[in-house]
């Protein structure tokens, strides 16, 4: 354990979530993966079922753990942030929001009557991104909050704003 503090600048109990949550919430993306690949391939409700989920699981776990920690490295000096289990923070907070204001698109389309099948690809698809992008902003902030990163949102938010064209949006 004292190993896992010093190499996350842990100093408070409290901190550990971060890690453990991190390593949780890569497994279960590598098993859910894992689990298309197994449908894509046709191999559910065979003999070889659990065998290829938990091994390709086991390779996309190994290979997200190198990538993000590639991305640590390469991030360290570019983001501000003081300690090591930060980072960790940060990058759930990016995946959480990803993942959520994608799927909330989907209803806010329906909500404005696009659903699709009904109308053009192209008209379905372009205003489910071009819903996607406010959605994400908001739940940024919001989940940067939560996770005791919102400062570090809020400037980030600012900043890609601005880069956007679209700092006249921001106080």
């Amino acid at each position: 354990m004292e190993k896992i503090k010093k190499r996350w600048d842990i100093s408070q109990n409290w901190q550990l979530l971060f890690p453990f949550l991190g390593v949780l919430l890569t497994i279960l993306t590598a098993y859910l993966i894992a689990r298309r690949f197994l449908h894509w391939f046709g191999l559910n409700n065979t003999s070889f079922e659990w065998v290829f989920t938990l091994g390709i699981g086991a390779i996309l776990y190994f290979g997200m753990l190198r990538f993000f920690l590639w991305c640590f490295e390469k991030l360290k000096t570019k983001w501000p942030v003081e300690e090591r289990w930060e980072m960790i923070a940060i990058f759930i907070v990016f995946a959480i929001t990803g993942s959520i204001s994608g799927k909330l698109a989907g209803p806010f389309t329906e909500f404005l009557g696009l659903k699709q099948g009904e109308v053009s690809g192209w008209i379905f698809w372009t205003a489910r991104i071009l819903l996607i992008f406010p959605i994400y902003q908001i739940l940024l902030v919001f989940f940067g909050w939560i996770f005791g990163q919102f400062a570090f949102f809020w400037n980030f938010e600012k900043k890609m704003l601005k880069r956007m064209g679209l700092g006249f949006l921001i106080p």
